[in-house]
């Protein structure tokens, strides 16, 4: 019996993890599906960054907030988490940081794709 319960209790902690949550959501814009937090911003992403590392700090950082991550989370499948200059930790997509933009004002906003030629919704595949 012990058997059959620690059998139970190892299947339900490996289906949890293997049914995480994404990250982020999607969300329908003028641009097509995209990638949101939860409270439906846009995301983006931007051509100046490394694979897997930001380049958008300070006042770049203020004007593109970075897509926070939980200091404990853990990186799944194409989300992965990078390690900022600052210390804390952002979420990026297939290596790329993901960014919201301060100047969107309600979900589904995208005032900041191709800003400067540079920034893009991060689209949901």
């Amino acid at each position: 019996m012990k058997r059959i319960a620690f059998s139970l209790a190892a299947f339900l902690i490996a289906s949890s993890s293997a049914f995480a949550a994404d990250p982020a959501k999607t969300g329908d814009t003028a641009a097509g599906k995209v990638f949101t937090d939860d409270k439906g911003m846009t995301l983006y992403t931007y051509d100046k960054d490394a694979k897997g590392k930001s380049n958008c700090n300070d006042q770049c950082a203020k004007a593109w907030p970075p897509f926070a991550a939980a200091a404990d989370a853990k990186a799944d499948g194409k989300w992965t988490i990078i390690d900022r200059a600052d210390g804390t930790k952002m979420w990026a997509y297939n290596d790329k940081p993901l960014y919201t933009f301060a100047r969107d004002k309600k979900a589904g906003d995208i005032t900041g794709d191709k800003a400067g030629g540079v920034w893009h919704v991060a689209k949901a595949e």
